[in-house]
């Protein structure tokens, strides 16, 4: 199943140096961080109204959507999904409770 990030990841590193005017990805990237930001917002937000509808294909897309702008914010922040994906495996065999009460300290 990483595999799926890990080639998406090198979709978005090779499309950073393009033209923006030619695609999508550099174009987020040019426009800066608060752009992507913005686009991840909007594509939480259009996620969470998919779940509450009935559309289990409509979700799935916008969670698509949503994943992919969240490799874009990593790779403008100069993370990918390997970052991610470490930080659950480091979760497993850990109560949701003990690892939230932990990030507080």
């Amino acid at each position: 199943m990483d595999d799926v990030l890990r080639e998406l990841d090198e979709l978005i590193r090779s499309r950073e140096g393009e033209n923006p005017t030619k695609s999508y990805v550099a174009s987020l990237l040019h426009e800066g961080g608060d752009h992507i930001l913005k686009k991840l917002g909007e594509e939480a937000t259009e996620t969470i109204i998919a779940g509450k509808n009935e559309n289990v294909e409509e979700l799935i897309k916008e969670t698509a959507d949503l994943w992919f702008h969240s490799l874009l914010l990593l790779r403008y922040k100069g993370l990918g999904p390997e970052d991610v994906l470490n930080e659950l495996a480091s979760r497993f065999g850990r109560s949701g409770i003990e690892e939230k009460k932990d990030r507080k300290k």
